[in-house]
């Protein structure tokens, strides 16, 4: 018997189509974000999304898409939104709203008590007010309800994902005993740490500002005269300290940090990790390896390890962040194979 999967702060639907390929049932998507909800709903037929504020939908209005079915178990994921927590968010704001939204996901466990928990957050979510903040308050609510439980920061790559992205990560369970999956890839394996260009070099070339005729998604941002030398003066995996004197920009010739701005990837490594403005050459390593352009947003979904037929709609920044909040497809079907192991060890004959 499968599980049911319900997806809040689902995005575009990363989450939904790891676990669908682990062999879970979606059952419903909830996000705020109108383009992913075209995203969402263009790519899973017949699965309900709630386009709405989750603090403003009571417990009550998803039970329609929560049913129980024969019995089926349920799994409730939530990426909640992590730029309060990011490292990379230099203006924290004690008052942001979107600190408080694990906790509103708080009310949901509660009321449905689902078999299984999963949360994929960024690294520092769990070190924020570590005896009282969102994640020590979740983890309380889940010793109170009976979860088992477990929490660790991984690193995508070891997971299939053709990136340097760490992420904490929890699950949860009622039934017993569970822990985080061991690497998949890697050190101790038998596959090796995946490359950026072992996923996107099947795609053809395209110049900067084009889009091809033929596959979806495959669309670059432009880029100016003299950020098309900058590209051009830059080697595979190199970055602006590569490029002569007349090219640098004047805040960066007396600052020796944020070197991956303007750089390429590399062919051999994972990328960097892929922020929501991963198709902009200016906002990190994002230079496409050997092409004088960033890289397309069907590049960066291939990163994110999102199959080809999945089709983001919206604008082209609409679609580079969604592709760059999504939790990495691989990435969920690993710990969605695991969760579904842990229920078929446990249920009953």
């Amino acid at each position: 018997m499968a599980l049911d999967f319900c997806d809040f702060f689902s995005g575009c639907g990363g989450t939904s189509r790891g676990m669908q390929d682990a062999g879970m049932t979606i059952r419903f998507g909830l996000d705020v974000d109108p383009d992913a909800k075209i995203t969402y709903e263009a790519n899973y037929e017949n699965v309900r999304f709630i386009c709405k504020d989750i603090r403003s939908v009571r417990t009550d209005e998803v039970d329609p898409y929560i049913k129980r079915r024969d019995g089926r178990p349920l799994l409730f994921g939530a990426c909640a939104p992590c730029q309060p927590f990011s490292k990379q968010n230099r203006t924290k704001d004690d008052d942001d709203g979107r600190r408080t939204l694990l906790s509103e996901f708080h009310r949901f466990v509660k009321a449905y008590l689902p078999e299984y928990v999963f949360v994929e957050n960024v690294p520092g979510l769990q070190t924020v007010e570590k005896h009282e903040g969102p994640f020590a308050n979740f983890i309380q609510l889940l010793g109170d309800l009976d979860y088992f439980f477990d929490y660790r920061v991984v690193m995508a790559y070891h997971y299939g994902v053709p990136q340097r992205r760490r992420r904490l990560v929890l699950l949860g369970s009622r039934l017993g005993p569970i822990e985080i999956p061991p690497p998949t890839h890697g050190p101790g394996t038998d596959r090796p740490i995946p490359t950026s260009w072992e996923w996107i070099s099947h795609l053809p070339p395209i110049k900067a500002g084009e889009t091809h005729a033929e596959i979806a998604n495959h669309r670059t941002a432009r880029l100016s005269p003299l950020n098309l030398r900058r590209i051009a003066a830059t080697p595979v995996g190199g970055d602006r300290r590569d490029w002569p004197q007349e090219l640098e920009l004047q805040c960066h010739k007396e600052h020796s940090g944020h070197t991956d701005v303007y750089g390429r990837m590399m062919k051999n490594r994972p990328s960097a990790a892929l922020t929501t403005r991963c198709i902009s050459l200016s906002n990190g390593r994002f230079g496409h390896p050997t092409q004088n352009r960033a890289i397309s947003v069907r590049e960066a979904a291939c990163l994110q390890t999102f199959p080809m037929d999945f089709i983001f709609h919206g604008s082209l920044s609409s679609m580079a962040r969604q592709v760059g909040n999504a939790v990495p497809v691989a990435m969920a079907k690993v710990f969605g194979d695991l969760i579904i192991s842990h229920y078929q060890s446990r249920k009953k004959p």
